[in-house]
């Protein structure tokens, strides 16, 4: 009953989760209208994003993909037409096309840009959490609490990806939870799907799932004796819902699935370094 009752109770995280990706899907083709051309010089420029400085001292940043028509490179200091729609990263657009207006004068100094505005530190920190968030495999930590029965949690997970999709990603992770009568290590290998996030917001709502195995021990004698001999292993299956922010905090609720007496509900918050 409790198993059944905290699926449910997933299912209603993951759909109230949702909305925003279903609001996202609604405003598609908006987006895709309100296209715009401007022209400046590269300020900077990463893997995943540039920035261009505008005659007046603006500066808009930019995120590519693989569709984008853009120069192999950009070098600080190019000239450069761009023309663009908004992307799903706040505070970003996405470039469709790239021209190259005049190439990157030779004397460094220009091309650093020393004469000009320095790019703001909001614009800066942006880029960072794009680029930070783009790693394709990143360590982190988590800890909560669990019920039914009650124990304190906490672990290390790593998040590989993404894989098949740009938006799913493999996340194993060991657990360790400490109680009253229950102590408990699991081992995850959960996958999770994120949704595209509006403009707006610096949240993703994601959703996941994926077998456990499990390592159980329970003792309801007064004082502690904790020997992994006595620790019953179980295979269960995990289903998550949570939201994640592009710098990497998240949180999360996760329920097991055929493995009792592994906690009901899980609530969990972590960081992705």
């Amino acid at each position: 009953m409790f198993h059944g009752c905290s699926f449910v109770i997933a299912l209603v995280c993951l759909s109230v989760l949702s909305i925003p990706c279903v609001s996202q899907e609604n405003t598609t083709s908006a987006q895709t209208s309100d296209k715009s051309t401007i022209e400046g010089t590269v300020a900077s420029s990463t893997r995943q994003t540039f920035v261009v400085r505008t005659a007046d001292d603006q500066f808009q940043l930019f995120t590519f993909n693989r569709y984008t028509d853009k120069p192999q490179t950009l070098p600080v200091g190019t000239r450069i037409r761009v023309e663009s729609r908004p992307s799903g990263n706040a505070g970003t657009r996405l470039a469709i096309r790239v021209t190259t207006l005049e190439a990157a004068p030779k004397d460094q100094q220009r091309a650093a840009g020393t004469d000009a505005a320095p790019v703001p530190d909001s614009v800066q920190n942006v880029e960072n959490d794009i680029e930070r968030e783009a790693k394709h495999w990143r360590l982190g930590v988590q800890a909560g609490a669990a019920f039914d029965p009650e124990l304190f949690m906490f672990g290390v997970h790593s998040q590989m990806g993404p894989i098949f999709s740009r938006r799913v990603f493999f996340r194993p992770s060991a657990e360790f939870a400490f109680g009253e009568v229950t102590d408990l290590i699991a081992l995850n290998f959960e996958a999770v799907y994120r949704f595209r996030t509006t403009q707006r917001r610096d949240w993703a709502p994601y959703f996941g799932a994926g077998p456990a195995m499990t390592f159980i021990h329970q003792n309801f004698q007064a004082g502690r004796n904790i020997d992994f001999g006595n620790f019953d292993y179980e295979t269960g299956f995990n289903v998550l819902a949570g939201l994640q922010s592009r710098r990497g905090t998240f949180v999360e609720a996760k329920t097991s699935l055929w493995s009792k007496p592994s906690p009901v509900l899980r609530f969990i918050v972590g960081y992705n370094f």
